[in-house]
């Protein structure tokens, strides 16, 4: 990196951590503290209520403190990154990152501890003093020998997990890595022969984790700054004594001969491409020294272009990179209240990060590494720390070989149950989609997919097949749709798991423009018209086929404007009875789900149209297993103005009225009424609607749209939709910003069968 780039790099990372307060973390209260009677509650006197639970039975702190989801990274600053010594306060940031990153992949709260002491007995004793304090502690960045002092001190002497995360957090990811490289190699862990460069905290960690995946221990060879280690030695701390053997090998070179594995956690440079020439064919090589490796990997592959090569950087295949670990196997020991991290608890988190590798790759981490081919083999054998489902895949594996090793002071009984919490708190429509995947899961339906080769379409007819029992029809070119499943990683296949519909050539064509036309006849296309559209148009395509009774349902819309699509949904399927209604668009906040509607359709709707609309967000708002408690939304409050939008809410409502509908409505009001009671209840004390409303239903699509939009841009709303409502579930029409896990969610709400929801 030349002066000025440096000079950058430096510049953006020193202001990153400045601005906009200094720091990366801050407290923030989980409890209100608004008034008097919550300052009394919070402290001084209720707090001594919670004091006292806790002094009759320890294990209450979990319920009533935030212990039980409290880390502390702990340092001396001893051995900090590629820093060395540079003590506890300059260390600082160092810890700082670690905590964002246990709250960022793993929702667990931390505090940083610097402790300025360098004898590890002393340290010790301080760690042990904090048990009170936190559910786990972190220890971080201590030099070795130290290191293996202090951790042992620690975990004979407190009843709380301890981890040395350089250690072990790297042992675990080397291991996934070794797992699914011996998988590629066709080898076995009890087969290899494994050479260790470098005898530190994660150099031992990582052989020693080795062995407990079934690698031999006289199959291992370590060497440290002198050389191998072997049994004449008298320089070797107990640590490398384990691993000293009896042997004639001193050099690098010696130990090279034949090995099937290289682990290098020492150096730049240090491993030689006639040292790679020396091993077994296609060797495995991990050269994680950060940020220069042992050897540089196109080196590696010069010397064995079958090699399997892993690296401690971002930018080449196969980071080793510990945040694949920590925050979730600190998620599955705080959750059962795990006494302490064993081995049966790392070996369920090495199995797991491996087998998560070996999955379809998921459209998020997709989207996090563009232009990356995702797919299991020599270029991909452990996930991409930014996958959303390392959670779900590792904290319940570490969970419940936590409960069987018999660990575990609280037990989660359902943790099928735990798993999909987990799931919900990365995948944030996970939970409230529960009901709507069940209701899809009674019956296998067909969704006809109008833009077949959009990768976001494949991605989630991918996981239709993996999660649930509907079965994808896309329509599109075979040659691209093979394509780009490929690129993706995708393992589906056509005419297996899919149906193709190829606009360019496929036998029911003739079929196709004659029901197209029949249907259209008399509204100026002419057959040849029809022909042009049904090689060209998609979404006429995926129409034609929901009315011919080939599809259940179609989905439409990831490219194009809304209306475009509805104008030919309408077309055809408006001549099987079927008018569409209005857009409903299901928003997940920060604090629940909010609908809004109509975001699409009717843009200055009549109040017959109003009272439909309000009638079919009820219907389809109970599908997600919720009560509506509707919000009739416009510029009037309680007849208060005479203008446009309250004389149509206020007819609505009349309509509504006469039909004597079974769920609660209020209207015509303001969005601020509609969501606090208390105001509601000072403009309107006789409101029908009791507490906050859960669906805004508004005067035009305008406020609508807008109201949708500002919650997705400016409110981290997700949404799911729009639904369309009035088709009978027989087409939906998405917006060009969907995702594939939007997709996904269409799919179920198309796959659930009408009897369902009415």
């Amino acid at each position: 990196m030349d002066k000025a780039k440096s000079d950058a790099a430096r510049h953006a990372a020193l202001y990153y951590h400045a601005n906009p307060k200094p720091g990366k973390l801050e407290v923030r209260a989980t409890k209100p503290l608004a008034n008097g009677r919550d300052l009394s509650l919070a402290y001084s006197p209720g707090v001594a209520e919670a004091c006292l639970e806790i002094a009759a039975d320890p294990q209450t702190a979990a319920l009533y403190t935030s212990r039980a989801n409290m880390v502390a990274v702990i340092s001396n600053g001893t051995a900090v990154l590629g820093l060395g010594d540079i003590g506890a306060l300059a260390s600082k940031p160092v810890m700082e990152g670690k905590a964002v990153l246990f709250k960022k992949f793993a929702n667990i709260d931390c505090f940083d501890i610097e402790v300025n002491e360098a004898d590890p007995h002393k340290l010790a004793d301080i760690v042990c003093a904090l048990e009170p304090t936190f559910g786990a502690i972190n220890l971080e960045d201590i030099k070795s020998p130290e290191c293996f002092i202090v951790e042992r001190l620690c975990r004979e002497r407190m009843k709380i997990p301890v981890f040395h995360d350089d250690q072990h957090g790297t042992a675990i990811v080397t291991a996934a890595a070794a797992t699914n490289a011996l998988r590629v190699a066709g080898k076995k862990f009890e087969d290899i022969k494994v050479v260790g460069l470098g005898a530190g905290a994660a150099g031992v960690a990582c052989l020693k984790m080795l062995i407990v995946m079934g690698v031999k221990r006289e199959n291992i060879t370590m060497l440290d700054s002198k050389g191998v280690v072997h049994s004449g030695r008298n320089d070797l701390n107990p640590e490398k004594r384990e691993f000293a053997r009896e042997t004639d090998m001193r050099t690098t070179m010696d130990a090279m001969e034949g090995a099937d594995l290289f682990l290098g956690v020492s150096g730049p440079g240090l491993l030689t491409q006639d040292m790679v020439r020396k091993m077994a064919k296609d060797p495995i090589i991990f050269a994680l020294a950060n940020p220069v490796p042992e050897i540089m990997p196109e080196l590696a592959r010069e010397a064995a272009p079958g090699a399997l090569i892993a690296t401690g950087r971002s930018d080449y295949p196969n980071q080793v990179n510990n945040v694949l670990c920590f925050p979730f196997i600190f998620r599955g020991a705080l959750d059962v209240g795990a006494t302490e991290i064993n081995d049966e608890m790392k070996v369920a988190c090495v199995e797991a990060i491996a087998a998560l590798a070996r999955a379809t790759t998921s459209a998020e981490a997709a989207a996090a590494y563009q232009g990356e081919k995702l797919t299991f083999g020599p270029d991909y054998l452990i996930p991409k720390p930014f996958d959303p489902r390392l959670i779900g895949a590792i904290a319940p594996a570490v969970a419940r070989a936590a409960m069987a090793s018999g660990v575990a002071a609280r037990p989660i009984a359902d943790l099928e149950a735990y798993k999909e919490t987990l799931d919900g708190s990365v995948f944030k429509s996970a939970m409230l989609m529960r009901p709507v995947f069940a209701a899809a899961a009674q019956a296998e339906r067909h969704i006809v997919f109008a833009e077949g080769e959009d990768e976001r379409v494949l991605r989630a007819a991918q996981a239709m097949i993996e999660e649930t029992t509907d079965r994808p029809i896309l329509i599109g070119r075979p040659e691209v749709i093979a394509h780009r499943s490929a690129r993706a990683g995708l393992t589906i296949r056509p005419d297996v798991d899919y149906q193709i519909v190829n606009p360019e050539n496929d036998p029911r064509y003739r079929e196709y423009w004659g029901t197209y036309h029949d249907l259209m006849a008399r509204r100026g296309v002419t057959p040849d018209l029809a022909k042009a559209i049904m090689r060209t148009n998609s979404t006429a395509i995926a129409a034609v086929m929901v009315h011919r009774g080939e599809a259940d349902s179609m989905i439409c819309g990831t490219f194009g404007q809304y209306l475009w699509h509805l104008n030919y949904v309408r077309q055809v399927l408006a001549r099987d009875g079927l008018r569409p209604v209005g857009a409903l668009s299901l928003m997940i906040l920060e604090d629940g789900p909010l609908f809004v509607a109509d975001t699409q359709i009717n843009f200055e709707p009549t109040p017959e149209q109003i009272a439909d609309t309000v009638i079919g967000a009820a219907r389809h708002v109970r599908r997600f297993g919720m009560v509506p408690n509707i919000a009739m939304c416009s510029h009037s409050q309680f007849g208060n103005l005479d203008c446009d939008s309250g004389r149509r809410m206020r007819a609505a409502m009349e309509i509504l009225a006469l039909q004597e509908v079974d769920f609660a409505y209020e209207g015509e009001m303001h969005i601020d009424a509609a969501l606090d009671p208390e105001l509601r209840e000072r403009i309107f004390p006789h409101s029908r609607l009791e507490g906050a409303a859960n669906v805004l239903v508004f005067a035009n699509t305008d406020a609508a749209s807008g109201v949708r939009n500002i919650l997705k841009m400016r409110a981290g709303g997700l949404e799911v939709g729009p639904i369309l409502m009035g088709m009978g579930n027989r087409a939906h029409i998405v917006t060009p910003s969907i995702t594939a896990r939007g997709l996904l969610n269409m799919a179920a709400l198309a796959g659930t069968p009408v009897a369902h929801y009415g």
